[in-house]
């Protein structure tokens, strides 16, 4: 494996021990998107998923493992397309998995509209004002920041790209909840699952999980919060479950 590597690269491994490529100076995968990946309602043999965003490929990667349709990753930035491609290959899962260089907020000009079954997305975290959060990295800063496309420019696309009744699937901080909900609704996309992620029990949530359907009939299901570490610092046996670790 480590031939594949360039300077800079590592091999980290996800919850599943799955190998992937990741870089010192670029966003590495976290929680949230693994959490993405277990929560989205994919769709097993029939259908398609893109993912927009797609970093160095942890979604689309961890999809494999729940689905065997074809999935796209879409991502802006060249250098972690190829470091997404070359872990589908390390993996056996070029076959099924197809990166591709692209724009999120070029949807339209890029691809039909109304093709996916389902469409994930770990997007932007902050808004362009808070400046004081900004990671001085530009490729963090991308990844953390709306510098290349809004929280409504992704649900836009998002939108346009999943066919009728599809699902889109996202994770972002709580506080985004509200604004999240009025953009799916204003592109015809019904909030119907979520889920909050807590650090500890007695700790307000920092991770949110929702779900809609493209003109979807109203009816929110809110799962059971999930609490990432026990009173000793551990995973809690709920996490792990979840998260693939145990």
């Amino acid at each position: 494996m480590k031939e594949t590597l360039q300077k800079g690269e590592r091999i980290d491994h996800t919850p599943s021990k799955k190998p992937i490529i990741q870089q010192d100076n670029a966003f590495a995968f976290s929680i949230d998107s693994v959490l993405l990946a277990y929560f989205c309602s994919a769709p097993k043999t029939v259908g398609k998923i893109i993912d927009l965003g797609t970093g160095n490929g942890i979604i689309p990667l961890l999809l494999t493992e729940r689905s065997r349709v074809p999935i796209t990753g879409v991502e802006r930035q060249s250098v972690l397309c190829d470091m997404a491609r070359r872990t589908m290959a390390m993996n056996g899962a070029g076959g099924q998995v197809t990166v591709e260089q692209a724009d999120v907020r070029e949807a339209r000009a890029n691809y039909h509209g109304d093709q996916w079954s389902l469409v994930t997305c770990n997007p932007p975290y902050f808004d362009t004002r808070q400046e004081a959060l900004k990671n001085k990295q530009a490729k963090m800063a991308n990844a953390r920041h709306e510098e290349h496309g809004s929280l409504e420019e992704f649900v836009q696309a998002a939108a346009f790209l999943a066919k009728q009744k599809g699902k889109v699937a996202m994770v972002l901080r709580p506080e985004r909840i509200a604004e999240l909900f009025d953009y799916y609704r204003k592109y015809r996309l019904e909030p119907k699952r979520m889920q909050l992620i807590h650090p500890k029990a007695e700790r307000a949530a920092n991770i949110a999980l929702v779900e809609g359907i493209k003109a979807g009939k109203p009816g929110l299901e809110c799962l059971p919060p999930i609490i990432v570490y026990n009173t000793s610092g551990e995973y809690t046996e709920e996490f792990q479950s979840y998260y693939g670790t145990k």
